[in-house]
C-alpha cells in the first residue's frame, strides 16, 4: 500500500470535526490542445454556482486531463443543516495521491433551517452543479461522467440523486458511507434518540409515509441505478441497521451491482484499519466501476 494512503487516515471517517482553511485561487484554463501533456493541475476554490453564499464547489483538476478525465463529486455530512466541504479535505488528498487520473468537485449546498427544509432545495443545487460542471466541461477539460462520494446526510443525498435525479444517466456509480436510505423505517419514525428526532424535525410538520418515501433512496431505487457501493456501522447511534442492509437487499432483488460492508462495532464514523479496508474498497470499486 503506498505510504500515501495513511496521511490523514486516522482521521478519514471523523465526519463532522475536519475543518480546513484555504486561501482561494481564480480559475484560468484554456481549451485543451492537441497534447495533453501540456495541461497543468489547477486547483480553483469557491467556485460559484448560484447566487446564495452556500453554493460554491472546490474544484480539482489533474494534469494531463482530457475530455475523458472523469470526475468524482464529494458531498459532505451534517444532518442536513450543518457541515462544510472542507469536511472532505482529506477524502481530496487520499483521492489526489491515490487516483490521480480522477478529477474532483467538493460541494458546497444550502443548508436546511426551520425556514428552508432541506429537500428538494439541497437536490436541485446537486443538480446545479451538475448542470454547470457539464455546461463547462470544455473549459474544465474533463468528461461528463460523475460518481458520488458521500458521507452521512451527504450519502443520503448521493444515493438519492442519482436513483431519481440522474435523468441523463451520467453517474457511473455512488458511494454511501453511513448514509440513510429509508426515512419512513420504524427504527426512525419510533427513535427516542434528541439527535434523530431533531434531524427529522427539520422536514417540516407533516411527514406523510409518501413524502418520507419520495426522499428515501431505498424507495426510490431501481435497476437502471448506478453501480452502489455502501459501508455502514453496528453501532451506530444515528443509522438504524437496518438502512444498510435494506438498501442491499433491495439492489440484490434489482440487480444492481453493488458491494455492502458492515462493521459490527463501528459507530457514525471509525479510524484505524477498519478506516483503511474502507478505502481500499472504495477506490477499487471506484476504478472498477468510474
Amino acid at each position: 500500500m503506498k505510504k500515501s494512503l495513511y496521511i490523514g487516515i486516522l482521521s478519514l471517517f471523523i465526519l463532522l470535526s475536519y475543518s480546513c482553511n484555504s486561501e482561494d485561487s481564480e480559475l484560468n484554463i484554456t481549451p485543451s490542445p492537441n497534447d495533453p501533456s501540456t495541461i497543468v493541475a489547477v486547483t480553483s476554490l469557491d467556485v460559484s454556482y448560484g447566487s446564495d453564499e452556500d453554493q460554491k464547489y472546490d474544484l480539482y483538476l489533474p494534469q494531463n486531463r482530457t475530455l475523458n478525465t472523469k470526475v468524482i463529486v464529494l458531498v459532505h455530512g451534517g444532518s442536513w443543516v450543518a457541515g462544510d466541504k472542507s469536511d472532505m479535505n482529506d477524502y481530496v488528498e487520499l483521492i489526489q495521491a491515490n487516483l490521480p487520473q480522477y478529477a474532483i468537485v467538493n460541494i458546497n449546498y444550502r443548508l436546511a433551517d426551520q425556514n428552508n427544509p432541506p429537500f428538494p432545495m439541497q437536490l436541485d443545487d446537486i443538480t446545479s452543479i451538475i448542470n454547470d460542471l457539464k455546461v463547462r466541461n470544455e473549459e474544465y477539460i474533463i468528461s461528463k461522467d460523475y460518481a458520488f462520494i458521500g458521507t452521512s446526510a451527504g450519502g443520503h443525498l448521493s444515493l438519492l440523486w442519482s436513483y431519481a435525479y440522474d435523468t441523463q444517466g451520467d453517474v457511473n456509480m455512488v458511494a454511501s458511507i453511513v448514509g440513510p436510505t429509508n426515512l419512513s423505517d420504524d427504527a426512525y419514525l419510533n427513535s427516542t434518540n434528541p439527535a434523530v428526532q431533531a434531524a427529522f424535525a427539520i422536514f417540516g410538520n407533516e411527514l406523510s409515509t409518501q413524502f418520507l418515501e419520495t426522499y428515501s433512496p431505498l424507495h426510490r431505487v431501481t435497476n437502471t441505478a448506478p453501480p452502489t457501493v455502501l459501508f455502514y456501522g453496528g453501532q451506530d447511534p444515528l443509522i438504524p441497521n437496518s438502512q444498510g442492509s435494506s438498501l442491499s437487499d433491495r439492489l440484490t432483488q434489482l440487480g444492481v451491482s453493488h458491494e455492502f460492508t458492515f462493521y459490527p462495532e463501528e459507530g457514525h464514523g471509525w479510524d484505524g484499519q477498519n478506516a483503511i479496508d474502507t478505502w481500499n474498497k472504495l477506490s477499487t470499486f471506484v476504478e472498477e466501476h468510474h
